[in-house]
């Protein structure tokens, strides 16, 4: 069994910085992607930035710049930098991981919880 928690998030101000944290737990045989996902209410899931084990990064447009994904591989944990917030950068965040359990399995995809990030002023 594979656990995804979050942690961070909370309220802050216009231009603000938050930072968010993932920890993938279990039987991993392998990471192969972590990644953050966030959701605002009436809005589709999107992708908000993601880091493969081989350390290539990808960003959501709106983020770049703003936002750093970091990984600590040792540890199974990937780390979101959010700076300069924008009111519409409000949404529930989600971690993602796509791994393998056993070598030779097929690619699964867990998702943590989410924590809520609020902007406003």
């Amino acid at each position: 069994q594979v656990q995804v928690v979050e942690s961070g998030g909370g309220s802050v101000q216009p231009g603000g910085s938050l930072r968010l944290s993932c920890s993938a737990s279990g039987s991993i045989f392998s990471l192969i992607e972590m990644g953050w996902y966030r959701q605002a209410p009436g809005n589709k899931r999107e992708l908000v930035a993601s880091i493969r084990n081989t350390g290539d990064t990808n960003y959501a447009d709106s983020v770049k710049g703003r936002f750093t994904i970091s990984r600590e591989v040792a540890l199974s944990t990937a780390t979101l930098q959010m700076d300069s917030l924008k009111l519409e950068d409000s949404a529930v965040y989600y971690c993602n991981a796509i791994l393998r359990q056993r070598p030779l399995r097929p690619r699964e995809e867990i998702w943590g919880q989410g924590t809520q990030v609020t902007v406003s002023s």
